[in-house]
């Protein structure tokens, strides 16, 4: 349902919540309009929510107290900024369960890998909260030259000014709080547009934000229109544009975000590659984790799976029957493994594709059949590069596994791909590993295991169409920080 007017109120967030309509945070100030949209299941598009939609004049509004209050959060000493992240990391590992059931519900995300995702977006706010005293400097000698006899050069990172962020609907929370977690480390008001199906986890966020302590004016947190949001990508008052989403989205924004920072993390099709001398059981148990939870809908999900002929056969015989053990359904219930994916036309698009994939020679091991939003998760062989389920980033409950005889030229398929974000690479042989590390064309090469594992505190970011800067706390708050020096005779 939509209602369109440009009409707002100021409203208090318990206010909101006895209306059953969530409120947006602009500011300290929870406003609603009278456009609202109805947040549905992705399980079985029953309404759970509904969400007041900033406007315009809402949006400019945040963008000139996120500029004033600059003034206010450059200065804040590293004491302030911990204690406000400190208290909000507390308060979330206390409400787990609560995060956990909203994400599960607008997300479709199965139960179980909910509660991680809570877990891990605290986890964020207490490693922000760790970093704000490890804001270190330099300390130079200039004396390199006779010109610098004397002389000492001190280097301190300093907030580049508010910031602007656009997340994705994969991890409504924990992508929320790598934008969020970081900005208020470095000292940076953020204004930040959670995604169109998922905005509710971000606007409870919100509310626990907004009792942490830190400067109201310095974070808003904006349900829109995409029409609308255009400014936190145009606008110049912003010095950095924050963006997580596909590659095409990415790109475009950053040709409209003038002369402003951007930090994207984008899409991948990435790829593992398993050696004969790993323990093949162990093996599929990492790639059917790493392919199929969240339906594949993840950047670094398993999407091309490599394995060394000797060993293929074996290997794909016990991935399609692990594959066929997971148990699809309602993401509400604790049994569930694979629960819905975000929209109806990405399950069709998938089956689209392997549908085209079929047409033109590959065999579907296991899987491949759709039921409204549920898709069965699917193996496929006997595939070419060229094929979309290949080239592209499916997004979905979907791998294809080809063999490989020698090890330069798995690598060699890796790299043939405009995507390079992570890598997995399964063998015993160090220095396998350590070719993998220098010739495969991606942001991290996962050694062991298969490309989808990442830590909170890990660089994180891609090359090629996957992106430019690097996510993970610390280095988020390096992209949002300037070195400035200090030259003392």
């Amino acid at each position: 349902m939509n209602r369109d007017s440009s009409e707002t109120s100021t409203i208090d967030s318990r206010a909101a919540a006895s209306t059953g309509v969530y409120a947006f945070y602009l500011a300290g100030q929870w406003r609603t309009s009278t456009q609202i949209v109805d947040v549905t299941s992705p399980f079985d598009q029953r309404v759970v929510g509904r969400v007041s939609l900033a406007q315009p004049q809402d949006l400019e509004e945040a963008i000139q107290a996120a500029d004033k209050a600059f003034a206010v959060t450059r200065k804040l000493p590293a004491y302030a900024r911990q204690k406000a992240l400190a208290m909000i990391a507390a308060e979330l590992n206390g409400r787990i369960e609560e995060f956990a059931q909203c994400i599960s519900a607008e997300a479709g995300k199965p139960i179980r890998a909910a509660r991680g995702e809570a877990e891990r977006a605290a986890f964020c706010f207490q490693l922000a909260a760790e970093e704000t005293t490890r804001l270190n400097g330099d300390l130079l000698a200039l004396d390199a030259l006779a010109a610098g006899t004397n002389r000492l050069g001190l280097v301190r990172r300093v907030p580049l000014g508010p910031i602007s962020g656009i997340t994705p609907f994969n991890f409504p929370m924990n992508l929320v709080a790598h934008k969020i977690a970081p900005a208020i480390a470095a000292g940076c008001p953020i204004v930040l547009k959670p995604a169109t199906k998922t905005p509710m986890v971000a606007l409870m966020l919100a509310d626990v934000i907004a009792r942490s302590g830190y400067p109201p004016e310095a974070v808003s947190i904006l349900p829109m229109t995409t029409e609308t949001a255009a400014p936190l990508v145009e606008d110049e008052r912003f010095k950095l544009f924050t963006f997580t989403g596909s590659a095409a989205a990415g790109w475009a924004l950053k040709a409209r975000a003038g002369k402003k920072r951007t930090t994207l993390e984008l899409g991948g099709n990435a790829g593992c590659i398993i050696h004969s001398d790993v323990d093949v059981d162990h093996a599929v148990e990492r790639c059917v984790a790493g392919g199929f939870s969240y339906s594949g809908q993840s950047c670094i999900s398993v999407q091309r799976i490599f394995v060394e002929r000797t060993i293929f056969a074996g290997f794909v015989e016990k991935l399609s029957a692990a594959v066929q053990k997971l148990r699809l359904g309602d993401p509400a219930a604790e049994s569930t493994d694979i629960g819905p994916m975000i929209r109806l036309a990405d399950a069709e698009k998938t089956e689209s594709w392997i549908a085209e994939a079929v047409a033109q020679g590959a065999k579907v091991i296991c899987g491949g059949k759709r039921s409204g939003t549920l898709f069965t998760p699917t193996v496929l062989t006997g595939t070419t590069e060229t094929q979309r389920v290949n080239c592209d980033e499916i997004f979905a409950p979907v791998v294809t596994v080809e063999a490989y005889d020698d090890f330069g030229e798995a690598l060699a398929r890796v790299n043939r791909s405009r995507y390079g974000l992570q890598a997995g690479v399964m063998t015993r042989d160090i220095g396998r590993l350590m070719r993998a590390w220098d010739e495969l064309e991606v942001g991290a090469v996962i050694a062991g295991d298969v490309p989808t594992y990442r830590l909170d505190n890990m660089p994180y970011g891609g090359v090629k169409d996957s992106g430019s800067g690097r996510e993970g706390i610390r280095y988020a708050i390096e992209e949002m920080t300037e070195p400035k020096m200090l030259v003392i005779s």
